[in-house]
């Protein structure tokens, strides 16, 4: 690769970064340092295996998910899967934003996983820990790869991401949908982009995403769009929350889906770090809302779904039956089934060992 000059490691002769202990046992290869991403080192690994297969009686409605990064430079303060990091002998907070682990043969090993008697051809969630689209893959370019081995194999599939990369990969998915059920999402919950800007520093605009919906739905797909995390007193005002939606319904967004930040383990200092400094009078009342664990009180979930109600119903967003579809009169549509990469989150934020098992290599 052109970026050999930017090493800091190759197989044994390896610099010491503070990282390496436990990716060595990841399968490292090299780490590099491009110009372009500055401040993020870049961790090569050849995964061992490439569906991960969750635990049995996990309670979701899927049982195999693909990661193709861990970490992720998107750099969301509130992001869920920062604790994952741990594993690897990395931090939940900087290290995830900036030691990116890239498995370069994820999709020879799919590949090969696939042709297996045994596999079933389930639905395979992408996107259920860190983003499948962040910047990295436009260098890599390892999503093409595996949409190609899901389709060959007739094994549906649902992206979820904010990455406008995807749309790169658009006229590959629908190709891919001609043969089995595709279901996209885009997460975007927050309009304000200043404070987008501050918030999920890595990502692209709020402006940006919603042409890509737009781009996703001309392209025949039924986009549902994840407004997660709602932010208690940042982003839950009426008048926010009726912004957003009505410009999703205007990109052609076919449905919405939407909970209250949830801030557990490591993830929590991070967030209330970057909360003390951006928005230092909301602290008491964070400390009162999430004092106690790392979940809203339940009279705030109420609140904030008989706020969001009648939004949802004003925009018609209401009805779209989550990400999943299958491709019916040339247009991919919703299903009636269970949102599988919401359900896979809040499995993720109620038991930390699921967690790990979705992101090993």
């Amino acid at each position: 690769m052109r970026w050999s000059d930017q090493e800091v490691s190759v197989g044994g002769v390896a610099v010491d970064d503070g990282a390496l202990p436990g990716l060595q046992r990841s399968g490292l290869v090299r780490s590099v340092r491009p110009p372009d991403f500055a401040g993020v080192t870049f961790h090569e690994v050849l995964a061992k295996s490439a569906l991960n297969k969750l635990p049995e009686g996990a309670q979701l409605p899927f049982r195999h998910t693909v990661n193709t990064f861990r970490g992720c430079s998107h750099a969301c303060r509130y992001c869920f899967a920062r604790p994952t990091h741990e594993y690897l002998d990395l931090d939940a907070g900087a290290d995830f934003d900036s030691q990116v682990v890239v498995k370069l043969n994820v999709a020879a090993v799919l590949r090969k996983e696939l042709r297996r008697r045994s596999w079933t051809r389930e639905t395979v969630a992408l996107g259920t820990n860190t983003d499948p689209y962040q910047r990295a893959e436009g260098r890599y370019r390892l999503m093409p790869g595996v949409i190609a081995a899901l389709t060959e194999a007739a094994t549906p599939f649902s992206i979820l991401t904010k990455g406008t990369l995807l749309r790169r990969d658009l006229p590959l998915l629908r190709q891919a949908a001609g043969r089995v059920p595709v279901s996209i999402g885009i997460s975007l919950a927050v309009i304000d982009a200043e404070l987008q800007k501050t918030l999920e520093p890595g990502t692209p605009s709020p402006r940006a995403r919603l042409t890509l919906i737009r781009d996703v739905a001309d392209a025949g797909f039924a986009p549902h769009v994840m407004v997660a995390p709602v932010l208690p007193y940042l982003s839950d005002s009426i008048s926010e929350l009726d912004e957003l939606l009505g410009a999703l319904a205007g990109v052609g967004a076919s449905g919405v889906t939407a909970f209250p930040l949830h801030l557990r383990g490591s993830t929590k200092p991070w967030f209330l770090d970057w909360l003390a400094a951006e928005h230092p009078r909301l602290i008491p009342r964070y400390r009162s809302l999430y004092g106690r664990g790392a979940y809203v009180s339940k009279e705030y979930s109420a609140w904030l779904r008989e706020r969001m109600a009648p939004l949802v119903r004003k925009h018609g967003l209401g009805d779209s039956g989550g990400l999943y579809g299958a491709a019916s009169s040339g247009r991919v549509a919703a299903s009636r089934e269970v949102d599988m990469t919401i359900a896979a989150e809040r499995a993720l934020v109620a038991a930390p060992e699921l967690a790990q098992a979705l992101t090993l290599f």
